[in-house]
Formats: C-alpha cells, sequence, structure tokens
C-alpha cells in the first residue's frame, strides 16, 4: 500500500488587526468546494443565545470548567472579555488534526501569540489592508462610534502592524478572492515543506 506525506493536518491561524476582514476572508475560503478546511469550534462561558448549539458554535461551559482548562494548560489561548471566558480548546484542534483536517483558527493579534508559545509548528498568517486609509475607511464604515473610538481602533491597530513580523506570512487583503486563494496556496506549500514530510518519504523510499 503507498504511504501518504503529510497525513497530519494543519493548524492554520489567520489573524490580523480589528477590521481588516478576517471573518470575510475565512468565510471566502470555507465557501470553496472541495476543501478539506474545518474551523476551531471555540469554547466559552457565556450561556448560549437562541439558535446556538454547543459543539457547533461554541463549546459551552462554566467558569469552574473553563479555569480549570486554564489550570490543565488545555487551551491554545484564552481571554476574558465583559466577565465571560473565551478560548481554544488544544484537545478538539489537535483531535481534528491528527484526522489529516486543516484546522483554521481566526483569532486577534494577543491571542495568536499565545498561540504562537503553544504550537509554533502552527502556520501563521497576517491579514494586512491594502493601506492605513483603507483600514480607516472600513471601520468607519461599519462602526456607528464616535471619532474618538475609531481613533483607537487605529492606534491599536497601529500597534499591531508591528507585531507582522512574528508571522510566517503576511497575506494583504486588496480583494477577498486575492487574499483567499494567496492562503490556499500557502496551506499546499506548507505540505510540501521538507521539514514537515521528509520522514514520511524516507518511508516510502523503503517500502518501495
Amino acid at each position: 500500500m503507498a504511504m501518504k506525506l503529510n497525513e497530519r493536518g494543519l493548524l492554520v491561524v489567520i489573524s490580523g488587526p480589528s477590521g481588516v476582514g478576517k471573518g470575510t476572508v475565512r468565510k471566502a475560503l470555507f465557501d470553496r468546494e472541495n476543501h478539506n478546511l474545518e474551523y476551531s469550534v471555540s469554547m466559552t462561558t457565556r450561556p448560549p443565545r437562541i439558535g446556538e448549539t454547543d459543539g457547533i458554535d461554541y463549546f459551552f461551559v462554566s467558569k469552574k470548567q473553563f479555569e480549570q482548562r486554564i489550570k490543565n494548560e488545555k487551551l491554545l489561548e484564552y481571554a476574558e472579555f465583559v466577565g465571560n471566558y473565551y478560548g481554544t480548546p488544544i484537545d478538539y484542534v489537535e483531535e481534528r488534526l491528527d484526522k489529516g483536517k486543516e484546522v483554521v483558527l481566526e483569532i486577534e493579534v494577543q491571542g495568536a501569540m499565545q498561540v504562537r508559545e503553544r504550537m509554533p509548528d502552527a502556520v501563521f498568517i497576517f491579514i494586512a489592508p491594502p493601506s492605513r486609509q483603507a483600514l480607516r475607511d472600513r471601520i468607519t464604515k461599519r462602526a456607528t462610534e464616535p471619532e474618538r473610538i475609531i481613533n483607537k481602533r487605529m492606534q491599536k491597530a497601529e500597534r499591531e502592524f508591528g507585531m507582522a513580523h512574528k508571522y510566517d506570512y503576511i497575506v494583504v487583503n486588496d480583494t477577498v478572492e486575492n487574499a483567499a486563494d494567496r492562503i490556499m496556496a500557502i496551506i499546499r506549500a506548507e505540505h510540501a515543506k521538507t521539514e514537515r514530510s521528509i520522514h514520511k518519504y524516507m518511508k516510502i523510499l523503503e517500502v518501495e
């Protein structure tokens, strides 16, 4: 029986400042046919909203359960927002990767840095706007906040731009389809990397 290279999937972390279009790009990826992508389901302590399903929208757990996971280092990353915890369960991600899935995690910059510490072999992609003005236009268009809040968002984005060098790739979101194409090309290229495939390749040579 022929042995396949790269039986284990990749964890693909899509990240970048708020307003760059991470969610839109991620949706475009999943709208494509014949992909092997799986969206990482987050865990939260907030109660489910009407229409939300446990294990699909979120893993809903108690605060005690979540804090036990923090203590046992069972989360790739986590944060607290408005009194509730949100995070990525590491066991769920590992299970999907072992099944050969490409697990996509869409996350803010600080969370991505936490994941980098826990799973450095993941593929980290920084989504960038084509220009600072384009980012301001996007934030202004989707927000109803006053100018001072928009300026704070821009200042936060400026700080996060300075962390782009910590990622493996930078993808400019000039158009959603172009950005999605580039990410799919990155995933294909990552699977062909020698460091990921050399051991399986040597086994193929042995059996053949």
